[in-house]
């Protein structure tokens, strides 16, 4: 398996507007409201690429074998670097070597002292989460909507 980690600019509109819009993705993100139509697209994308202007890091489109699998890597967040997974389901099962790498990354080249992941209350199943080392930090209201975090350091 071939895993390249790209700028979100470089995939097509239609792959991640797709991906944006699965069911089964959207049942994991409760901040995103309505159709994910190709201006919201442009915005995201506009989004993501304005945090690694500003911040040195951001989210990656995620290639597999020639694919788009999906997106992430770490955005900041409150003066915290936080890593998000957004994967179409074909894909749920290379998430771990994904981590790894953006958790090198995070903590070798970029030389964090931690980051954070925010799971919304649905999210129930962390025993994942919690083996990997995070720990729970605080519960928090992002647009009305309730998220636990968690924080991973770099020991």
């Amino acid at each position: 398996m071939n895993i390249e980690f790209k700028q979100l600019s470089e995939v097509e509109k239609i792959d991640i507007i797709k991906l944006m819009n699965n069911q089964l993705v959207r049942k994991q993100m409760p901040l995103f409201k309505g159709d994910f139509n190709e201006q919201i697209c442009d915005q995201f994308i506009t989004a993501k690429k304005a945090l690694w202007i500003e911040h040195g890091y951001g989210p990656w489109a995620f290639i597999v074998d020639d694919q788009f699998a999906g997106w992430g890597g770490l955005q900041a967040e409150d003066g915290d670097a936080d890593l998000a997974l957004v994967l179409h389901p074909n894909y749920w099962g290379i998430g771990k070597a994904l981590y790894k790498e953006i958790i090198n990354r995070a903590f070798g080249e970029m030389r964090l002292k931690s980051i954070t992941v925010l799971f919304p209350l649905s999210r129930t199943r962390i025993n994942g989460l919690l083996r990997l080392g995070f720990k729970k930090e605080k519960e928090l209201m992002i647009q009305n909507e309730q998220f636990i975090k968690y924080r991973l350091t770099n020991s």
